[in-house]
């Protein structure tokens, strides 16, 4: 069952449920952030609209730069403007940025921990037709393995415009990756579900209590799913098919990856006698079940299986045609679930 506590969409399993790209939320968001704060700034590379950004830019047109298809450039700019007293906020597809511009990032960004948002759009599968070339599934392993990095890959469009909003609000937070995708997807949360950097939250579970705490004796579910991004929504979708089968999940959207919730990981991990899938739509290696698996096997060792892209390109396809053929449909979940099982 879903977790009302946290007012999750009542619709999420209509056959019209409301669907609309991470990146829109995005764009909404950082309107809202440039409102709220005049030094919130923006910055594109040549891929204003596909990115979201006009909005931005034509409410703000004195707070915007075209950088033009100068990535480089887009996070080196935008390194300065920080030092200025500037909130940046640099857009581009994730392909090319982090993609092209990862050793600036790196070395303007990060290294000076300065404040920039870095918002990686077109992320993952769901770009379909413009192939392997502009799908970018290694962006999670290039920023998470950077000093002072934040990283958050929100799970709809409506968490996409809190966490925009959430890095450009006050207090001492530095260098972020947002990680956005191009294709609508299902909305899972709602206004009033709470969302916080650096908290995870269980979302499903099958005729199990949804406490967070580490459990003794016994288990209060079968599996512990961990996903991240919209692909969230299938790993949902295969929880409840597991109930059918008698099979109990438990399942964590796990939206900010660093700093990661080790806490809900372990905790889970301990519900589900230390039987963890991850599902993501990045590659295995070095994505976000890496990160898991990183403190699982400091804090609670754990039988792990990974649902993701294993050591291949992308190609040009429907994002649905794309999930069946590097299993993250939701049958496909279902069977790595019931392999730890």
């Amino acid at each position: 069952m879903l977790n009302n506590n946290i007012k999750l969409n009542k619709k999420i399993f209509d056959i019209d449920v409301e669907r609309k790209p991470t990146r829109a939320g995005f764009g909404e968001g950082l309107l809202l952030a440039g409102k709220r704060d005049s030094n919130v700034v923006a910055l594109s590379a040549d891929l204003t609209e596909s990115t979201q950004v006009h909005f931005f830019k034509e409410a703000y047109p004195d707070r915007f730069v075209e950088v033009g298809v100068a990535e480089q450039n887009l996070a080196s700019v935008a390194s300065g403007l920080s030092a200025g007293g500037k909130i940046p906020v640099i857009a581009s597809y994730a392909v090319f940025s982090p993609g092209r511009n990862w050793e600036q990032i790196r070395t303007t960004i990060c290294y000076n921990d300065r404040r920039v948002v870095v918002a990686g759009s077109h992320a993952g599968l769901s770009v379909g037709p413009d192939g392997g070339s502009h799908q970018m599934l290694e962006d999670i392993a290039l920023v998470r393995v950077l000093p002072n990095m934040i990283v958050v890959s929100p799970c709809d469009a409506i968490e996409a415009r809190k966490a925009i909003l959430a890095l450009t609000e006050g207090g001492e937070i530095g260098p972020a990756y947002l990680r956005l995708a191009r294709d609508k997807s299902p909305i899972i949360t709602t206004e009033d579900t709470p969302f916080k950097l650096g908290k995870a939250q269980i979302v499903w579970g099958d005729h199990c209590d949804f406490d967070t705490t580490p459990v003794t004796g016994g288990s209060v579910c079968d599996v512990g799913i961990i996903a991240t991004g919209p692909v969230l929504y299938n790993a949902i979708l295969a929880a409840q098919k597991l109930g059918e089968l008698k099979i109990r999940a438990k399942v964590l959207n796990l939206a900010t990856i660093k700093p990661i919730d080790e806490e809900a990981i372990v905790a889970l991990a301990k519900q589900s006698h230390g039987r963890i899938l991850t599902v993501e739509e990045h590659q295995i290696s070095g994505g976000m079940g890496s990160a898991v698996a990183e403190v699982l096997a400091r804090r609670h060792p754990s039988r792990m299986a990974f649902v993701g892209v294993n050591d291949r390109f992308g190609q040009s396809g429907t994002t649905e045609e794309l999930y069946k053929e590097y299993g993250l449909d939701v049958d496909s979940i279902v069977e790595k679930a019931k392999g730890l099982v």
